[in-house]
């Protein structure tokens, strides 16, 4: 069997679209280059609203991997069928506002500058799909755009690997904190429960002693009732409180008086003593001659100083005012509550310079009455002990000094 050469048949020539100046017709999905399919259904569509699509169109639910799916519908957009028509269509819907933006350019730099500045912003997904459909992109145009976008594609995988090495060390560091934070709160837990208990512990000791407070209370007040029920009782009972105070005060002058009279015993036998030195220095000299004045080792100038003497003996006080008055002092006098009023006594203190104190003669009362005034008032205040003149001319001095 002989070949028989047949000519080839005539190559069928493709339609050429026209040029993009004599065309102003968006292009369609299933129009565009194979090339393009794939990376505008990945960047235009998500994943879901994808399957969702599909779904709709074949009336069932789709089980593929998200892969098939992809590979499918970018076989599908390569002609027109039920998938690409709904694709074409949801892609318009999705990108209505971008594709109103990009109907107003009018030549190929224009629609490229557009794609540019989306680029520049990073929303590459409704420009692309308006791209690639307008009636003045070229053949040059779409080649760039897809380079774009898988260079894109790329920096976006690296920025999502980064993003991920990112997330790994925050999870890390997550984990380590949610860590810290529940033995924080084990910690805060266990001081909130030491907290309460001390709480509830000085609460119960509060307790304790306002009870302990109110229990004292209601017992003064029955022991107050008690004590006013036994004065009310005891008939002449302040009669007697005045009674008692009274014998106390003649308790304290008696004993004064008792030291009284012991000091002048003593002075007495000193004179007697001294007498008879003197008469054994001279003999001629009888007990009958009346003893010589006693004149102080110093004078004191008192400048008109308000002397008060409180105490002392009663038969010394005209010796007590002439030497204060030899010294240039005025003098005052205050028994201590044996005879004048004691309530008169800081009175006295009040209007005088210096304050002598006999001790020896004076009661409890108002020798604590002479101390806590002067104390308190910062007066000048000399405490003798032996009630006789020389003593308080020593005083006067110790005072001048």
């Amino acid at each position: 069997m002989c070949d028989k050469h047949q000519p080839e048949p005539a190559m069928q020539q493709v339609p050429q679209p026209q040029a993009a100046a004599q065309s102003s017709r968006r292009r369609k999905l299933w129009e565009l280059a194979p090339a393009c399919h794939c990376p505008l259904v990945g960047v235009g569509m998500p994943l879901a609203a994808l399957r969702k699509l599909v779904g709709k169109v074949t009336g069932g639910t789709v089980i593929a991997g998200d892969y098939d799916v992809h590979v499918g519908v970018v076989t599908e957009c390569g002609a027109r069928n039920r998938l690409s028509e709904a694709l074409q269509k949801e892609l318009d819907r999705r990108y209505a506002p971008v594709l109103q933006r990009f109907r107003a350019a009018r030549d190929t730099g224009q629609v490229a500058a557009l794609w540019h500045a989306a680029v520049a912003r990073g929303d590459v997904a409704g420009a692309f799909w308006a791209a690639l459909t307008h009636a003045r992109c070229t053949t040059e145009l779409e080649e760039q755009m897809c380079r774009d976008l898988h260079m894109i594609q790329h920096q976006a995988g690296a920025c999502v690997r980064a993003d991920l090495a990112r997330f790994s060390a925050t999870v890390d560091e997550n984990a380590q904190l949610t860590r810290e934070m529940a033995r924080l709160q084990q910690r805060h837990a266990a001081l909130q429960q030491e907290w309460q208990a001390e709480r509830d512990r000085h609460g119960a000791q509060m307790m304790q002693l306002r009870a302990q407070v109110v229990g004292r209370d209601s017992l003064a007040d029955s022991l107050r009732h008690e004590l006013e029920q036994l004065r009310t009782s005891i008939p002449g009972l302040e009669t007697r409180d005045r009674l008692a105070q009274r014998l106390a005060l003649a308790d304290d002058r008696e004993r004064a008086l008792r030291q009284q009279v012991q000091d002048l015993k003593q002075e007495l036998e000193a004179l007697r003593q001294e007498r008879r030195h003197e008469q054994a220095r001279a003999p001629g000299i009888t007990d009958n001659l009346p003893p010589a004045p006693a004149e102080p080792h110093n004078v004191i100038w008192l400048s008109q100083r308000n002397v008060l003497c409180v105490g002392g003996r009663s038969g010394n006080v005209a010796s007590y005012r002439a030497l204060v008055e030899q010294a240039g002092g005025q003098f005052a006098h205050h028994d201590g509550g044996l005879e004048d009023n004691v309530a008169r006594l800081e009175a006295s203190m009040a209007a005088a310079d210096l304050v002598i104190c006999q001790t020896g003669c004076i009661s409890h009362s108002a020798y604590w009455r002479v101390k806590d005034y002067c104390k308190r008032t910062g007066k000048r205040c000399v405490f003798v002990d032996n009630p006789s003149v020389s003593s308080l001319a020593r005083g006067l001095e110790e005072a001048g000094a």
